[in-house]
């Protein structure tokens, strides 16, 4: 690799993004030290995804890192986020943070003036790639995941398919981007080669937030 490796801090949101966006960093040389991920105000769900702590806690476990699940309000996000970037850099001696998006520049601004704010340099190795593409790739390389929230475009029928061949015919005949990049829907990483075992789910319902679809897990 052109640049020297970091020890880096994923902005683990438990999707497939995120985690490609680590396989894509760690293939290129760099060291995982510890996963953050937001969690709503009362810490029973991750922001967006809906994912209960036990999930991200298995999916820390497959891969081997330590993960800070960060309650916070949507008011107070920016400054915990900083925070907790702080926490994990004094902690694991880390030096740049990893997010998986893709080309919207509004969010790569964010994430660059919050890790400047932590003193850390910002890693997106998925930036600028075609999204359809990108799918695929993360097909090929062995990430599995499924459906765990979605919009009303989507509906609740969408919610806990796999990503696979059919799926993404079904987002795009549907008008959907197969990335969920506008945030159309979420997913859950269940398996990847960087896992030591595959996501065990529990059982789930399914439960709708004004014009949202979310998989209610059952534990």
């Amino acid at each position: 690799m052109t640049n020297p490796p970091e020890n880096i801090i994923c902005s683990w949101s438990g999707g497939k993004d995120s985690c490609f966006a680590l396989m894509t960093a760690v293939k290129s040389g760099h060291k995982p030290v510890a996963l953050l991920n937001v969690l709503n105000e009362n810490g029973q769900i991750s922001r967006s995804h809906g994912l209960p702590p036990q999930i991200l806690q298995q999916q820390a476990a497959a891969l081997g890192l330590p993960v800070l699940l960060q309650p916070s309000t949507w008011q107070a996000y920016e400054s915990h986020f900083v925070a907790s970037l702080r926490q994990l850099k004094s902690a694991h001696n880390a030096t740049a943070a990893v997010f998986g998006d893709i080309d919207l520049q509004p969010h790569r601004d964010w994430e660059e003036k919050v890790c400047a704010a932590a003193g850390l340099k910002t890693l997106l190795p998925l930036w600028q790639q075609e999204r359809k593409m990108l799918v695929y790739r993360m097909l090929e390389q062995g990430l599995k995941c499924r459906i765990v929230s979605c919009n009303d475009t989507l509906g609740p029928d969408f919610l806990g398919r796999e990503m696979d061949d059919v799926l993404i015919a079904d987002l795009e005949a549907a008008g959907v981007d197969v990335c969920g990049e506008n945030g159309e829907f979420h997913t859950l990483v269940t398996d990847c080669p960087l896992f030591s075992v595959p996501v065990q789910l529990p059982p789930s319902g399914k439960v709708q937030h004004e014009n949202y679809h979310f998989l209610q897990w059952k534990l």
